[in-house]
């Protein structure tokens, strides 16, 4: 009669309540005393199985999540580039059976993608030129992702992005191409200037020409007769004023006078 008093015993220790959080689907496995586990049911989570006997649940999360690698790639003109490269993938929901089955279940990532991911960014990189590498690596990025998305057609992932980080050149070519674009800038800064100059040098010309003219106008314009017209003037306005005595002595033959103002 004892073994009937710890069945239940048993029962309740056996039993478990496998639970799902929420952007993870689960797939579960029922065990066996005798024999292998076997799949049981899948559950998207937020949930849980409820009391079951000898439940186990593996949670694969289903979401969106960048994936990183470090790489040193050597450039078609033989110079090695350092640079990370950004996977944006999630495996497909609805699939976590074959996911845990086929695919490593939480270690998709690195069983299944991690390696030919790697690959097709070595291979896009090496065809390239270490500054063109440096330069494109928007096309760097898309040439893979064409490449991937080919790959991961029949598997149950999806992919969003391939992302290039910024690719650094050895020390001693980024020296050199820090100088090139120091030197470029400071060709540029000069040619600026001399364009300035040369501007500078136009309006002055302009201006000597203009004064010139103004001169000519002026000489042609001074006749006795319009120098005795100005004077006659000058007197008159003189003339007018209440503090001073102005004293006209005639001078020269066309009568234009000297004129001596006293207090």
């Amino acid at each position: 009669m004892w073994y009937i008093l710890i069945l239940p015993f048993l029962f309740l220790i056996g039993c478990s309540n496998p639970f799902t959080p929420a952007g993870y689907e689960g797939y579960v496995r029922q065990g066996a005393i005798v024999g292998a586990a076997r799949f049981y049911d899948i559950q998207e989570g937020p949930s849980s199985t409820g009391l079951g006997w000898l439940l186990a649940v593996h949670n694969v999360d289903m979401r969106w999540a960048t994936y990183s690698e470090d790489f040193q790639v050597m450039s078609s003109d033989n110079l090695s580039l350092k640079f990370h490269a950004h996977a944006v993938l999630k495996p497909r929901r609805g699939k976590v059976r074959e996911l845990v089955e086929q695919y490593a279940g939480e270690e998709w990532y690195q069983r299944n993608i991690q390696q030919p991911f790697r690959n097709a960014i070595y291979e896009a990189v090496a065809g390239y030129k270490a500054l063109e590498a440096k330069e494109k690596r928007e096309q760097i990025a898309a040439i893979v992702q064409d490449k991937f998305m080919g790959f991961l057609e029949k598997k149950p992932f999806d992919l969003q992005a391939i992302v290039i980080g910024t690719i650094n050149l050895p020390d001693a070519v980024a020296k050199s191409q820090e100088e090139k674009i120091s030197k470029e800038t400071e060709l540029e800064r000069k040619s600026f200037e001399i364009d300035i100059a040369k501007q500078d040098a136009i309006v002055r010309v302009e201006e000597a020409k203009g004064i010139a003219e103004a001169q000519r106008i002026i000489s042609q314009s001074l006749t006795a007769l319009y120098l005795q017209h100005e004077a006659i003037k000058a007197q008159e306005k003189m003339a007018q004023s209440p503090n001073h005595t102005t004293t006209y002595i005639p001078s020269g033959s066309n009568g234009i006078p000297i004129v001596k103002i006293t207090d």
